[in-house]
């Protein structure tokens, strides 16, 4: 075999491993047959480049083997350069990292930046990934990644307990649990019970962290399943995907190693000064603001302080907060990109990102946002991210912001209802809507139960939910309505007074209500079915949380809700809910999914275009 024919052999490979990345890009490849062709085309890149480096020797001398070598390299500079344009820095590195996988080389910046104890404590189950730690994610700044002190991401001891549990007894208690750990990622030889898993933790003092920063489980008696799987793998500095309802306690999942890796960070000089060194994005103001609150009593102990930037009020006091500096800052996307914009907000030495609701984010149109507020942290940071939903849009977001993550999966991997919720569908016409509204609510909230228990109505539009409110109030129901054309004042309001339950029956839409935590709703009633079965499951998930049971009791119409029968019947069915005839009578038929906000239009309207003033000029 000549050395000519080698280097062809590659670089036709290499052409196939260049189109893996776009296809994946336009969607005709999901995440995972991406994953598989490229592990494919490395295994044969990998071996031709052998046949051609001995093909180069056997020519007498390596002029060939590295004319052919150069080529490959300068073909991929060139494919990497438009990716990388982002980060000048890492186009060249990238070039230099042969065989590195596409989706990261993209951003590769090769230089050996393996955290400090790669092969410190814990790694007899981590050696194999210690070449993965190297890598950095597809955005992010290369630059500040090379020039900083190597982040220090291991930080989990296997607690002795936990070495013990035996490979069967940690698959019954995933089974236990509806958790499914999954490697994610080109030659990740993750292997379920194998050497490189990575076992769920069975209590909190198995995390290896002080009393100070377990401080918020001090009222629950063991991890939720979310908790247990995640902790030890964020602990020992893995990137994350964490497929889970709301109400998982998926924030102390991620919050609590936060607190040990900042310390870790301070301690081993990798960060100073004012931070932030962590940040959270989420979808909704509402969201943030919980989760800050959940992060402040978790740092409340171990001096870390939190922030939490969001729009629709005035910057004053987030600035304040930054400039007086603070450890996390929590935020929606579109506030922090302003805050980076005036100056106020450093991303420099941010080590640890989460992006909690990421179907969310996507479906509010903030993946540009998320892309330059992530392009400004360190390419080799820690990053997590959480999700209701793994769609191929979340698994494309995955692919840019993360390097080599463990995906974590907690209850089916379809769309699937809290089995601790009594569903209920009703087919009705539009116009009785409300006087059985009006019956329902005797049945669930007058009567016997007082009026004192909480429920939520969910509208669709945001018209609705103040006609709705004016409803109820003219009949004697306390109520309160959130939509999007209320000042954020009366949003903060409205929630508060429901949560304290001086007001029990709170009115919503979907974007309103996304990423509320209220406690103890026991009742949800879908006034309007929403556009989407995702945000149908969300929206009852709002109950029956925590281990509560709850009732959720949906409208359902012929007209604009038929397309969605067939996907509603099959969240009933895995639920062992009943199915009403009425319902079976619109097909089981599930409609082909178009975009999740636009439907098939989507492709030629420009959501975001400014609107133009049509002017006519009739004389």
């Amino acid at each position: 075999m000549s050395a000519e024919d080698a280097a062809a052999k590659l670089a036709t490979f290499h052409k196939k491993l260049a189109k893996v990345a776009k296809r994946l890009k336009d969607g005709s490849l999901s995440a995972d047959e991406a994953l598989a062709e490229e592990t494919r085309l490395k295994k044969k890149i990998s071996k031709w480049e052998k046949a051609a480096a001995e093909a180069a020797e056997d020519a007498g001398g390596n002029a060939q083997g590295e004319a052919a070598n150069g080529k490959q390299q300068r073909k991929q500079k060139k494919r990497d350069h438009e990716a990388a344009a982002q980060d000048g820095a890492a186009a060249d590195d990238a070039a230099a990292d042969g065989k590195a996988s596409k989706k990261q080389k993209k951003a590769a910046a090769a230089a050996a930046n393996g955290h400090a104890s790669a092969n410190g404590a814990h790694h007899h189950h981590h050696h194999h990934h210690s070449k993965h730690h190297r890598k950095h994610a597809e955005v992010g700044c290369g630059k500040l990644a090379t020039a900083g002190k190597p982040i220090v991401k291991s930080l989990y001891q296997e607690h002795p307990e936990v070495t013990a549990l035996t490979a069967d007894r940690v698959s019954e208690l995933r089974n236990e649990r509806q958790t499914t750990v999954e490697g994610f990622g080109p030659d990740d030889d993750f292997v379920a019970g194998g050497p490189t898993d990575i076992k769920p933790v069975l209590k909190f003092e198995h995390t290896g962290l002080p009393e100070a920063m377990l401080h918020a489980t001090r009222n629950f008696v063991s991890p939720s399943p979310i908790q247990a799987q995640c902790w030890p793998i964020i602990l020992a500095g893995r990137d994350l995907i964490g497929i889970a309802a709301t109400g998982s306690g998926k924030t102390l999942g991620f919050g609590l190693p936060m607190l040990r890796h900042i310390a870790a960070q301070r301690e081993g000089g990798v960060v100073s000064g004012k931070g932030p060194f962590a940040i959270v994005m989420a979808p909704t103001r509402e969201l943030a603001l919980q989760i800050n609150q959940v992060l402040e009593d978790a740092g409340s102990q171990c001096n870390m302080r939190t922030v939490c930037v969001y729009g629709g009020v005035p910057k004053g006091p987030q600035v304040g907060a930054l400039k007086g500096g603070v450890e996390i800052v929590v935020g929606t996307p579109g506030r922090m990109e302003d805050l980076l914009n005036d100056g106020v907000l450093q991303l420099k030495q941010v080590t640890y990102a989460v992006l909690d609701e990421a179907d969310r984010m996507l479906d509010l149109g903030f993946e540009p946002h998320i892309r330059a507020i992530m392009g400004l942290t360190r390419a080799d940071r820690q990053t997590l991210m959480f999700s209701a939903t793994w769609p191929t849009a979340v698994q494309k977001l995955a692919v840019a912001f993360l390097s080599h993550p463990v995906k974590v999966t907690i209850g089916s991997q379809d769309l699937a209802a809290s089995h601790s919720i009594t569903q209920r569908v009703e087919v009705i016409e539009p116009h009785v809507r409300d006087g059985r509204l009006l019956d329902l609510l005797q049945q669930y909230h007058g009567g016997a139960k007082g009026r004192k228990n909480r429920v939520i109505i969910f509208v669709l539009y945001k018209k609705e939910a103040p006609r709705v409110e004016q409803l109820l109030t003219r009949k004697g129901w306390k109520a309160v309505a959130i939509h999007g054309d209320i000042s954020q004042q009366q949003r903060t309001d409205a929630v508060e007074k429901f949560k304290s339950g001086t007001v029990p029956l709170l009115i919503a839409t979907d974007v309103a209500a996304r990423g509320l935590d209220i406690p103890d709703v026991e009742v949800v009633i879908n006034y309007s079915f929403p556009l989407t079965t995702e945000d149908y499951v969300h929206r009852i998930g709002r109950t029956g949380r925590a281990g509560k049971t709850g009732i959720a009791h949906t409208f359902f119409c012929a007209g604009p809700d038929k397309p969605r029968a067939g996907e509603l019947i099959n969240v009933l069915r895995e639920a062992g809910q009943e199915v009403p005839e009425d319902l079976l009578k619109f097909g089981t038929a599930v409609k082909k999914k178009e975009s999740k906000m636009y439907g098939a239009h989507f492709r030629d309207v420009d959501v975001h275009a400014k609107a133009t003033k049509v002017t006519f000029d009739d004389d």
